[in-house]
């Protein structure tokens, strides 16, 4: 596959981040901060998030079981993990830490269990996808700087 098809495939995926809702305007923010003397800075960034929230999420789920539950303690981790998430714009899960966090202070048990369900796997997709999404575009070479999504 050429170089122009390559950085095409990437813009596309992009893109599609973006109309998924997976991500917002805070990953573009970080593009910006990407030059050449840290060429794989969001990369590096997004990996951090990623290893970071196996411990957050281990947390949650450990809160989740608790018994008897815990609605502050619960509160307190989606709250980390909300601004983690936000930071490197992951806008699906942030808003699903949103919506846990609601239900905390509805005293929902269930809701918050049902939404953290999906949390994980909207996490889990957008670990996969990023990783393809980085592995694309260190294959692609450099291309043109970071731009807002249409």
């Amino acid at each position: 596959m050429g170089s122009k098809q390559l950085q095409y495939q990437v813009a596309n995926m992009r893109e599609t981040l973006f109309k998924q809702g997976f991500l917002d305007e805070q990953f573009v923010q970080l593009e910006e901060l990407q030059d050449d003397d840290n060429p794989n800075f969001v990369e590096e960034i997004v990996k951090s998030f990623f290893q970071d929230s196996v411990r957050s999420m281990s947390n949650i789920d450990k809160a989740l079981e608790s018994y008897p539950f815990d609605f502050e303690k619960l509160d307190k981790y989606m709250h980390q993990f909300k601004g983690s998430s936000s930071s490197i714009g992951a806008a699906k899960i942030k808003e699903e830490c949103t919506q846990i966090r609601e239900y905390c202070r509805q005293g929902n048990v269930e809701g918050c269990m049902k939404v953290f369900q999906q949390l994980k796997k909207d996490h889990a997709i957008l670990r996969k996808k990023l990783e393809t999404y980085f592995q694309l575009l260190r294959q692609a070479g450099p291309a043109e700087t970071a731009c807002r999504p249409r």
